[in-house]
């Protein structure tokens, strides 16, 4: 439908009486006031200002009356490649959307469908057959300003769904008063995509947002199963009352730029309580903001849900009930380190005994376990923090983290004198904490004495179930899994579907190394034996590797081999 075909050219009084939109009382009134006041504005117009009908109502009875499709258009329905074959100053000068293109078919959304010049020009610069389709100049600017980088004003409303928003709740602390300062903040647009951001991410159970400007971009990322991904880009003007709406939540100085602030946001989504970590930092193109999201609901607190083996699963129940001593769980930062000792802290609970941790920051509330966090600002770090712990009559400590030399020094006196300690701390390998110990200022006689075991683990993806099917990998890969292990005849892995996301992975599930020394190695450690023979002691003494407890669960079915080699 190119050129216009005109089946009823009627006044618009009349079409807006025929289609029942309004009532011959309200355009008498209008006529009235026309022609009273002298008014140039056309009649429609003077419906709309005095409430008669709506611009939509207009605009689609005046699509019926030049036979031309009427659409309410917005970003859901408009294909965004489909603006690249329009010049950006020729949309926004003549207010054109180009919906989406079929074959040689161009469908463009126009706000006026009588200008034929316009459609002539619309075919001659896309070389296209137009297809005309009318919609109201708002509705068109607002999709455009939608998808055109440089738009002033985001148009969320068409992405948000307000039913998932009104479940969303921030739990508000008492503050002073807002700023002038505050006020672009608190504007509704900003405040609803913030909204939308967190509450986005938590119902895709992403673990952190990152928010990054660039020169003249600004970028969303989600990071799920460990992964980042883009999320959306919102317009780089909406950065700084973005950051400012963030500040504001977690109850920081919005006024400072120039230094990093850390805080936090409390929420409730869907009737839960969620904890936000907001960390904000001084960059070239404006503060970046990353928020942890830390969800009490996907905290596992049994070890049946951690992906142990049985045997691994059989022995460190068996160490972690030790009267004393430290039991050291290690792995890089993200790798489910805090989630294996809440674990542990949960079987070990009960009411004869006294549990208590210092963390940084309290990231579960545990019912039954005193839980302190550090306040750096205050001089109560780890070191300070634990030496005032042992006055509070402890059978079991958990230190969130050994960092420095006194941290170690105070944990091991206290493993010494009868407690059991548990910690982190970042290696590569188990028998590799031994060594970390030894560089932190430990005396190898003490590490021998009081280390009763590490668990080294890593966090890997697992294979969607909805898209799992049998491959062949590379005949290199064959050879690296034959080496290591026997059995291995089926490799499976996800092909990509909607519901993870095209990546062919949903969730993820950890791979432990379990190193528990017995007399012939902690003899080792006291003689101060390389890295590599505590390694090969351990695994002669059953240890399984990571590798070895990967490709297991490889046999299962539930991991790539890929994932493994790339993890482990």
């Amino acid at each position: 439908m190119g050129k216009l075909a005109v089946q009823n050219k009627m006044p618009l009084g009349q079409l807006l009486l025929a289609r029942g939109v309004v009532t011959d009382e309200q355009i008498e009134k209008a006529l009235s006031q026309q022609s009273e006041k002298g008014h140039r504005k056309l009649l429609g117009e003077l419906l709309v200002e005095m409430n008669f009908c709506t611009e939509n109502q207009i605009v689609a009875a005046l699509a019926q009356s030049y036979g031309v499709p009427y659409a309410q258009v917005s970003p859901k329905i408009c294909d965004a490649k489909t603006l690249e074959i329009l010049p950006r100053e020729f949309l926004e000068e003549h207010v054109v959307l180009p919906l989406f293109k079929v074959f040689n078919v161009l469908t463009v959304a126009v706000s006026e469908p009588t200008n034929v010049f316009l459609t002539d020009e619309i075919e001659r610069i896309s070389g296209c057959k137009v297809q005309l389709v009318c919609a109201t100049a708002k509705d068109i600017k607002a999709t455009l300003q939608n998808y055109l980088p440089a738009a002033n004003v985001f148009v969320i409303d068409d992405i948000i769904d307000d039913e998932g928003l009104e479940d969303f709740t921030l739990i508000e602390n008492i503050t002073q008063d807002i700023s002038n300062l505050e006020e672009i903040a608190g504007q509704s647009p900003v405040v609803k995509l913030v909204n939308y951001l967190l509450y986005n991410a938590v119902r895709e159970n992403a673990s952190d947002i990152h928010i990054e400007p660039d020169n003249k971009k600004l970028r969303v990322r989600y990071r799920v199963d460990g992964r980042l991904y883009e999320k959306m880009r919102p317009p780089h003007q909406m950065h700084s009352a973005i950051v400012s709406r963030i500040k504001i939540m977690s109850e920081l100085d919005i006024a400072q730029r120039r230094l990093p602030q850390d805080g936090g946001i409390h929420v409730l989504v869907e009737g839960r309580p969620i904890d936000l970590r907001v960390s904000v930092m001084p960059g070239n193109f404006g503060e970046k903001v990353v928020i942890r999201i830390i969800d009490p609901q996907k905290v596992l607190f049994n070890f049946e849900s951690l992906g142990f083996t049985y045997g691994n699963l059989q022995l460190f129940r068996k160490v972690i009930q030790s009267p004393n001593g430290i039991i050291l769980v290690t792995g890089p930062t993200g790798s489910g380190k805090n989630t294996t000792l809440y674990a542990a802290l949960a079987e070990l609970s009960g009411e004869d005994v006294n549990i208590c941790t210092v963390e940084d920051p309290v990231e579960c509330n545990m019912a039954g376990v005193n839980q302190f966090q550090v306040n750096k600002t205050a001089g109560f770090d780890f070191s300070s923090a634990l030496r005032s712990l042992l006055r509070q009559d402890p059978d079991i400590i958990m230190v969130g983290e050994i960092r420095d030399k006194d941290t170690a020094t105070i944990a091991v006196q206290a493993a010494l004198t009868g407690h059991l300690v548990l910690s982190t701390l970042h290696t590569n390998d188990a028998p590799a904490a031994v060594t970390r110990l030894l560089d932190l200022g430990v005396a190898p006689y003490l590490v021998s004495a009081s280390l009763t075991a590490v668990l080294a683990q890593r966090l890997v993806r697992k294979i969607c179930p909805n898209c799992k099917t049998q491959c062949d990998p590379p005949v290199s890969i064959r050879k690296a899994v034959d080496t290591l292990s026997e059995g291995v005849t089926k490799f499976y892995r996800g092909v990509g579907c909607k519901k993870c996301r095209n990546t062919g992975y949903a969730g993820r599930i950890a791979i432990h190394e379990l190193f528990v020394p017995n007399e012939e190695i902690m003899e080792m450690i006291n003689k101060g034996a390389a890295l590599k023979e505590l390694r090969n002691a351990a695994i002669k003494n059953g240890m399984v590797s990571l590798q070895l407890d990967g490709i297991e669960k490889v046999k299962a079915g539930i991991v790539s081999i890929e994932e493994v080699l790339r993890t482990a």
